[in-house]
């Protein structure tokens, strides 16, 4: 798979975590249903991996389901096994690259931006964005012009919108989006915000 493209494509990375794993279930399907295709279990979801695993029967094998907050080549490779087909970390996380899948990693400053392509990063998780916003994001592409960065943390519908219009290859959204689905809450409100989200990714108006 590459994520690259396949991000750059749907632009809108969804993030489901919760405390109820059945619940978790029914969002990432409610997800798929709206079209939100790309989907991130993080591991701090309540039993995490048999989501993932049960997730994948149901979509099938090409799905864009990934594992998130990745923390050791111990989590890559339960969730590898699970069936994610990406791997997305916090931060810095050396030793994914045997793992077969490809890396969204975790990384902020400049520094940690170079760490994370030279241990094999496919795409650079810009976390947790809401320190530097959309202007952070801007000052980034000009010594990296090339690095397909996914802002993640803090990022509603308008500031989704100025990350992409800034240059991101696609945004992850938790909680602005999910809100409490994967603890057992509504799921039409996550309906009207899947709604909302694609539009923005679309590059509509909601």
């Amino acid at each position: 798979m590459n994520l690259v493209e396949s991000l750059g494509a749907q632009r809108l990375l969804a993030i489901v975590r919760g405390k109820d794993p059945a619940a978790a279930l029914r969002t990432v399907g409610t997800l798929a249903e709206e079209g939100v295709t790309a989907v991130e279990v993080s591991l701090t979801t309540t039993d995490a991996l048999t989501v993932i695993r049960r997730a994948r029967a149901e979509l099938g094998p090409d799905a864009l389901l990934g594992a998130g907050t990745v923390r050791s080549a111990e989590d890559a490779a339960r969730a590898v096994d699970a069936g994610a087909s990406y791997l997305v970390t916090p931060a810095l996380v050396d030793g994914l690259a045997s793992y077969g899948v490809p890396v969204l990693m975790g990384a902020l400053s400049p520094s940690e931006i170079e760490q994370a392509l030279a241990w094999g990063a496919d795409a650079i998780k810009l976390f947790p964005g809401s320190l530097g916003g959309p202007g952070y994001l801007r000052a980034l592409r000009d010594p990296f012009p090339e690095v397909p960065f996914v802002p993640v943390g803090g990022v509603d519908a308008r500031a989704a919108r100025d990350y992409l219009d800034r240059g991101a290859l696609a945004v992850g959204v938790g909680s602005p989006l999910v809100g409490d689905a994967a603890d057992g809450g509504d799921l039409a409100g996550l309906r009207a915000r899947a709604a909302e989200f694609r539009a923005v990714a679309a590059g509509e108006t909601p």
